[in-house]
């Protein structure tokens, strides 16, 4: 069962490659996507990556969260799965 993890806190100068680069590492990225806005196309400072493998996917977390890149700690953790409806 593959696992996805948010990572915040991310450089706005990060690609989607930068980010699939740091996690593949530890293991087998299926997917990882940097957030951006849909008007202005900039980054929005977090992102999505999908991991194979649930072991890699904690050993990945453990060793990121709070690693600096450009001067920014990254806030790594197990996503959460996204909520249905309107805003609360």
């Amino acid at each position: 069962m593959s696992k996805n993890i948010y990572v915040g806190n991310l450089p706005f100068s990060t690609s989607n490659d930068d980010l699939n680069g740091l996690f593949a590492e530890f293991g087998e990225v299926i997917s990882a996507k940097v957030i951006r806005d849909k008007f202005t196309d900039r980054s929005r400072g977090f992102g999505f990556v999908e991991m194979e493998n649930d072991e890699e996917a904690d050993k990945a977390i453990a060793a990121l969260n709070e690693k600096e890149i450009d001067g920014r700690a990254l806030k790594i953790d197990e996503a959460k799965p996204r909520r249905t409806g309107g805003r609360d």
